[in-house]
C-alpha cells in the first residue's frame, strides 16, 4: 500500500485546519506560477540573459540554447519543419486516431464560433467598435516523448476561428531530434482544413525561453509574432512574463490542477480516478473538498488502490504527497467559499442534483465540470472550450483561452457638424478644466463662423 497518503486527509474538526488549508493555497500558487516572484530572481535572471542573447545574436543564440538544453544541434535551415515532413507525419497517423482528431477539431471550432464576439458593431451616439484579428501569433507546445496534439488543437483552432492569418507553432526537438509526428500531423491537418486554407501554420523545432524570445523579437529565420499563447515549463512561462509588453500573452500558466467538490452522492471510485488524472501530470495538483467524512475515507481508500495500477505510480504518489489534499468541511457553503479562494484551473462538481446550483455560486475557476459524467478529460480533448486555462489562483482575473483572445478592438467615433455642435460646450468646459487649451481650441475652431 502506498506510504504517506493517509496525510492527505484533513478535517475541519482537527487542530490547525485553516492553517493546513491555507498551505494548499500557497503550494498551488507557488507551484503553478513556478516561483515567478522576487524569491526566485535567479531563474528570472537566467531567462533575462537568454532573451538578451537572442535579441543580440538571433539564430546563433537559438542554436546555442537548443543544443545546451535539448541536446540537438540545428542550423537555421533546420528550425522550420518542411511541408513534406508535415505531410509524411500526417500520413503516419493511425486512421482511427486521425478520425478522433478531426472530430475534436470540429467540436472546438463549433464552440469557438458560437462564443465569438468579433463582429463589428455600430453603437448609438456616433460611436462603434471594429474588431480585427491579430495578424500573427505564436503557440508554444511542450516537448515530450509522448505526443500532445490536444495543445495544438486547443490553441490553434480558436485562433483560426478568430481569423488569424499566420500561426507559428514552436516545440522543442525532444522526440528523436525533432517533434513528435502526431503533433506534426495535427499541424498539417489544420493547415489543410478547407475552411481555413488562408490561415497558414508554420512549425519550428525550437522550444524553451529561446523560442519565446525568437517569437517575441524575431530572428532572420523566425518572424516576429504579436501574441504568444500556450503552456510550458518554468523557463517558458518566465520568458512569456518578461516579453509581455513587446508582445501580448495569454496568461502565465503552470502545471495542471483540479479541485473537486463532492458530497455523499458522489462515486468515490470516480472521484479518486479524477484526482489521479491530474496528479499523474507530476507535477499536478489534485484537491478534494467535501462535507462528507465517509466519502473522504472511501476516496482515500480508492486512491491507494488505483494508484498502484498506474504506469507512473511512483511519480503520481509523490505529487499527491506534495500538492494534493482531501479536506472535509463542516458544510457545503464553507466548501464553496474556500473553492472561490483557491480559484482552480479545473473545478469538478459531483454533488448529485445539487451540482448545477453549486456551480452557479462559483465565481473563480478556469473551467467548471458539472455532474458525475463530466471528467476533466472531456474538456482536455473534446467538448469545445479550450483547455488552455488560468492556473495558480489566477482564475480570479484570467479567463480560458478562446477565439476572442485573438482579436483586438478599435473604437470608432464619427460625429457630423450637428452632433459636434450639440456637444461642443461640454467638451470645451471639460478640456479647460484640465488646463488643455489646445484641446478646447480644436472644438472651438469648428464652431466659428
Amino acid at each position: 500500500m502506498p506510504n504517506g497518503l493517509d496525510n492527505l486527509l484533513i478535517s475541519y474538526n482537527q487542530p490547525k485546519f485553516q492553517e493546513r488549508l491555507f498551505n494548499i493555497y500557497l503550494s498551488k500558487a507557488g507551484m503553478s506560477h513556478f516561483g515567478l516572484g522576487p524569491r526566485h530572481v535567479d531563474n528570472r535572471r537566467k531567462v533575462e540573459g537568454i532573451l538578451q542573447d537572442v535579441i543580440e545574436n538571433g539564430d546563433e543564440a537559438v542554436i546555442k540554447y537548443t543544443e545546451k538544453f535539448d541536446g540537438v544541434k540545428l542550423t537555421p535551415k533546420q528550425f522550420g519543419v518542411s511541408q513534406s515532413d508535415l505531410k509524411k507525419a500526417h500520413e503516419q497517423v493511425a486512421p482511427e486516431l486521425l478520425s478522433s482528431i478531426r472530430k475534436s477539431i470540429e467540436n472546438v471550432k463549433k464552440h469557438q464560433k458560437e462564443i465569438f464576439i468579433g463582429n463589428n458593431k455600430k453603437c448609438s451616439g456616433g460611436t462603434g467598435i471594429k474588431y480585427t484579428p491579430i495578424k500573427r501569433i505564436g503557440i508554444c507546445v511542450p516537448g515530450a516523448s509522448a505526443p500532445l496534439p490536444s495543445t495544438v488543437i486547443m490553441c490553434a483552432v480558436p485562433a483560426q476561428v478568430a481569423g488569424v492569418k499566420e500561426i507559428a507553432v514552436v516545440s522543442p526537438p525532444r522526440y528523436n531530434g525533432s517533434i513528435h509526428p502526431v503533433i506534426l500531423g495535427v499541424c498539417y491537418e489544420l493547415q489543410n482544413n478547407d475552411e481555413y486554407k488562408d490561415r497558414g501554420i508554420e512549425v519550428y523545432r525550437i522550444g524553451g525561453a529561446q523560442a519565446v524570445a525568437a517569437l517575441a523579437f524575431g530572428t532572420k529565420t523566425v518572424k516576429k509574432v504579436f501574441k504568444i499563447a500556450g503552456p510550458g515549463n518554468q523557463w517558458v512561462q518566465t520568458a512569456k512574463q518578461l516579453v509581455f509588453g513587446d508582445v501580448a500573452i495569454d496568461s502565465i500558466a503552470g502545471p495542471s490542477e483540479v479541485l473537486i467538490i463532492a458530497n455523499d452522492k458522489a462515486n468515490p471510485a470516480w472521484v479518486a480516478a479524477d484526482v489521479l488524472s491530474q496528479a499523474e501530470h507530476a507535477p499536478g495538483s489534485a484537491i478534494l473538498f467535501t462535507d462528507s467524512q465517509k466519502l473522504s475515507e472511501e476516496v482515500l481508500k480508492e486512491l491507494k488502490k488505483q494508484v498502484k495500477q498506474l504506469n507512473r505510480a511512483r511519480e503520481t504518489i509523490e505529487c499527491l504527497k506534495k500538492f494534493s489534499k482531501i479536506a472535509v468541511f463542516e458544510n457545503i457553503q464553507n466548501v464553496i467559499e474556500a473553492a472561490n479562494i483557491i480559484a482552480p484551473e479545473h473545478l469538478q462538481i459531483q454533488c448529485g442534483d445539487k451540482s448545477r446550483k453549486i456551480a452557479g455560486e462559483i465565481e473563480n475557476a478556469g473551467a467548471v465540470f458539472i455532474g458525475d459524467y463530466s471528467p476533466v478529460a472531456v474538456g482536455d480533448y473534446w467538448a469545445g472550450p479550450s483547455h488552455t486555462l488560468p492556473t495558480g489562483t489566477s482564475a480570479r482575473f484570467f479567463s480560458a483561452l478562446s477565439a476572442n483572445d485573438f482579436i483586438k478592438s478599435t473604437s470608432i467615433i464619427e460625429y457630423d457638424k450637428k452632433k459636434l455642435a450639440e456637444s461642443a460646450e461640454d467638451i470645451i468646459r471639460l478640456a479647460e478644466a484640465e488646463g488643455l487649451d489646445a484641446h478646447a481650441k480644436s472644438v472651438k475652431i469648428r464652431q466659428e463662423k
